[in-house]
């Protein structure tokens, strides 16, 4: 059975999802029984298209690329332009929605009423925004099962990298005691840069070349993007109903190039760490720069590169590494998850 999308918000991520869509569909649909048609997309931005048959992926990527505007969409006597997000979600036939809006970060708005709406409205869910799962997990959670829809939100830790389901599967069975690990790239893109010999500045200046860092850094500098995905762990992979005023949070500004290179002739490295532990039915958590041994997993970990480790009771420690940002990886994490509401259709009775 086709599954049909509608997309609120249509930008980076979303487009590369809809080019991956693209360009993998014969192996989804021969390999997992997925096979995808975009209905909707909603913008606030970008404007709106709707045709209840199908739209042409690619005639909507070219008409972006022109006109930077869905609504610009050839007409047909099925097309109908104009609907908000809310609508779209509402009124729209789509299965899921692939929820990519732009989103206050401190709010997590309009993206959890956007996921509430699309629940109760009998759609399923997958997107990329933190805010929903940081901020509104439980109820959101509740909700979905109640309403038996699928959510996935892979991408809103370490992006294609599946740091939230790796514990669900590859380690199930384990207790997992402490969780620790660098998760936001660009603060560890600055920082080894640093340890190269760049200053503060300079490691800042050139993230933001790069696209790593926004005109506006303070999220990622300060830790709160790092605090974020750590409430996101504590919440979804320890069950433990941690908010983001319980993550004890500091940034990297204090940090010099001094500072890095001296670490360096002592065989060590600082990091920017987020760290969760079990505590006697609690969780501690933290965000901030740490002065690790060299031969700490985390201390390896350069570049823009993310990286989670997983003490758990029967295997160990478990290392994960991988980007933790990009159009391509984050877009890739939507598609984890359609896979998986694809494998869940049958239990959720969708």
């Amino acid at each position: 059975m086709t599954v049909n999308l509608a997309f609120i918000g249509f930008g980076g991520v979303g487009q590369a999802l809809v080019k991956i869509l693209m360009e993998k569909r014969g192996s989804l649909i021969s390999e997992h029984d997925l096979d995808t048609r975009i209905v909707a997309v909603s913008d606030v931005m970008k404007g709106s298209v709707y045709d209840p048959n199908g739209l042409d992926p690619q005639v909507l990527l070219d008409t972006v690329e022109t006109w930077n505007h869905v609504e610009k969409y050839p007409e047909s006597p099925t097309t109908i332009k104009g609907w908000d997000s809310f609508k779209t979600i509402k009124e729209s036939n789509a299965d899921v929605i692939v929820e990519v809006a732009f989103t206050n970060v401190t709010t997590g708005q309009p993206a959890i009423d956007h996921c509430r709406t699309a629940f109760e409205y009998g759609k399923s869910v997958v997107t990329t925004n933190k805010g929903p799962v940081a901020l509104a997990y439980k109820e959101l959670a509740a909700l979905a099962k109640d309403k038996q829809r699928f959510w996935g939100f892979e991408g809103t830790v370490m992006s294609g990298t599946p740091a939230l389901r790796l514990p669900f599967t590859t380690l199930a069975g384990n207790e997992i005691s402490e969780i620790k690990g660098i998760l936001n790239g660009t603060t560890n893109f600055m920082l080894t840069e640093m340890e190269k010999g760049l200053e503060y500045e300079e490691a800042l200046k050139l993230a933001q070349t790069k696209g790593y860092a926004e005109a506006d850094p303070t999220s990622d500098v300060e830790g709160y993007d790092a605090r974020y995905k750590t409430v996101i762990l504590a919440n979804v992979v320890l069950d433990y109903p941690l908010t983001s005023e319980d993550v004890v949070c500091s940034g990297m500004t204090s940090i010099t190039r001094e500072m890095l290179l001296e670490a360096i002739k002592q065989k060590k490295r600082w990091r920017l760490v987020s760290r969760l532990k079990s505590n006697n039915g609690t969780v501690d958590a933290s965000v901030g720069l740490e002065l690790l041994d060299e031969n700490d997993p985390l201390a390896t970990v350069s570049g823009a590169l993310n990286a989670i480790v997983y003490e758990c009771d029967l295997s160990g420690s478990i290392l994960l590494t991988g980007a933790g940002a990009g159009l391509k990886e984050t877009g890739f994490s939507l598609l984890i998850d359609l896979i998986h509401y694809q494998k869940e259709r049958k239990l959720l009775n969708i």
